[in-house]
């Protein structure tokens, strides 16, 4: 969304006393949004054919991290209501397991895949023109990019999961993954999913997201300077006692922090998060 420019933030003196020029530019429009807050029971967690051993051999497991490894979105029309589109999402998550194979004894940290699907139904307005556009590449012939069909786009938002519970259960029957699985999902958790085993291991798992519909619109706004740096650019020394000295004393590194001065920032971002990582976080 497009918001209107404070002077008081500009950074150079002579701003606040030009007069607004108003200038046509091409943006993301959001034409509806939706939030959800999903506990996700039973969900089934998949092990390669290492860890499912592992699992039908354990007397008791316990969930230790999940992560959003990607997320697929698929966007259809809805019929008969002109303007509203669906948007089907598959979540693959990235789960770290604690298996326990006799009662006391130390945990042995797995890493699973679990699925989830999800749909919404948003407003993204109409359009009935097709877009054209091309890309310039300095080593190949320029290609004609083909036509776009005229739906919005969606994106979804994800916070980082919260790891509730995991318990086992012995199988009374195969249960297969439920869809095909990519292989960037499988490059996650060290490879392809196996369908055999004795016992499974489901997990709970909290979920905050937020899905929107966008589409590109050229809206007017008011336009006051172009946003020219005034910072210098440092170049770096090839003394590295001299970088070195630049660097702040790392205080909090030899105190650490109290309840209160937590802010959940430190946590990786990155959806292949190993459990050996994890492990060196802790």
């Amino acid at each position: 969304m497009a918001e209107t420019f404070d002077t008081s933030r500009s950074n150079c003196d002579g701003c606040s006393n030009k007069t607004p020029e108003p200038v046509c530019i091409d943006a993301q429009r959001i034409y509806d949004s939706c939030s959800d807050k999903d506990c996700l029971t039973d969900l089934r967690v998949h092990f390669t054919d290492y860890n499912q051993e592992l699992i039908d051999n354990a007397v008791n497991v316990r969930i230790k991290d999940v992560d959003v490894i990607t997320v697929y979105v698929d966007i259809e029309p809805v019929p008969f209501h002109r303007g509203f589109y669906s948007i089907d999402m598959t979540i693959f998550f990235n789960v770290c397991i604690d298996v326990f194979m006799t009662p006391g004894a130390s945990a042995q940290t797995i890493t699973g895949m679990s699925v989830y699907s999800k749909k919404a139904i948003l407003y993204g307005s109409e359009g009935s023109v097709r877009t054209f556009s091309s890309e310039i590449s300095c080593d190949e012939f320029d290609t004609q990019k083909p036509a776009t069909r005229n739906v919005p786009t969606a994106s979804v938002h994800i916070a980082r999961p919260i790891a509730l519970s995991a318990k086992l259960k012995h199988n009374c029957c195969v249960c297969p993954v439920p869809c095909k699985i990519p292989s960037c999902v499988c490059d996650c958790v060290g490879g392809e999913p196996t369908n055999v085993g004795t016992n499974s291991v489901f997990a709970t798992i909290g979920l905050f997201s937020i899905v929107q519909l966008k589409r590109n619109v050229q809206i007017l706004v008011d336009s006051y300077e172009y946003c020219i740096p005034e910072k210098s650019c440092v170049t770096s020394s090839d003394n590295p006692c001299e970088m070195f000295s630049r660097l702040d004393f790392p205080t909090n590194e030899f105190f650490p922090p109290n309840v209160c001065d937590l802010t959940g920032d430190e946590t990786p971002v990155c959806g292949c998060t190993s459990c050996a990582s994890i492990d060196n976080r802790d």
